[in-house]
């Protein structure tokens, strides 16, 4: 299972995620956000990254246009588009791009099967709630295409592999503060998650 440690604010806890393992990092390019980074204080971080780490953009509320400049401009190599846009608008970033659906209900989780996708607990403000989803809409599901966020933490993300998701993603659950990670905790969530 591959992992996504998000929120990701300086290149201490980027190499030391990278170092535990995680397969891909998360840039918070939402002002409203308190894990929000500058596209130039990512892109300084990402310069000095090692290869074959996905860096993941994350977007809500911005148009084509901003999205595909803007990791361009740090060097992300995939956007995560966090709001509900049409179809044709993922077309217009001309650039790599993950839908995240933000689910209210079981239905919503088989939204989108044959792409793959992030799906998150849907809540008023946008990523890092801590929110879990309920487990018991995945059984018999393929997870083969799903990244599973929202709530996950060192304690439950073991309870989660055995659905055969491509991915979790994380942030508030290995956090010391907003922003801020806890390299202990890091460590033991990607360990937990790829065991």
């Amino acid at each position: 299972m591959r992992v996504k440690i998000c929120g990701i604010t300086n290149y201490e806890d980027a190499i030391q995620a990278i170092d535990s393992g995680a397969d891909a990092l998360g840039f918070v390019f939402y002002p409203e956000s308190p894990r929000y980074i500058s596209p130039k204080d990512a892109k300084a971080i990402i310069e000095k990254l090692p290869p074959f780490i996905e860096k993941v953009a994350l977007f809500v509320n911005e148009s084509p246009e901003t999205i595909h400049s803007v990791c361009l401009e740090t060097r992300c190599t995939l956007a995560q588009i966090h709001f509900d846009v049409s179809d044709e608008f993922f077309t217009q970033i001309h650039f790599p791009s993950l839908r995240v659906i933000r689910a209210q209900k079981r239905d919503d989780i088989l939204e989108y099967s044959e792409e793959y996708r992030l799906i998150d607990a849907y809540c008023e403000a946008y990523g890092g709630s801590g929110k879990r989803l309920n487990l018991e809409w995945f059984n018999g599901v393929d997870c083969s295409k799903i990244i599973l966020a929202g709530g996950l933490d060192t304690d439950n993300v073991a309870d989660v592999r055995s659905y055969g998701f491509y991915g979790v993603d994380v942030s508030s659950g290995v956090e010391a503060s907003k922003g801020k990670k806890d390299h202990n905790r890091v460590r033991s969530f990607i360990h937990k998650a790829k065991m």
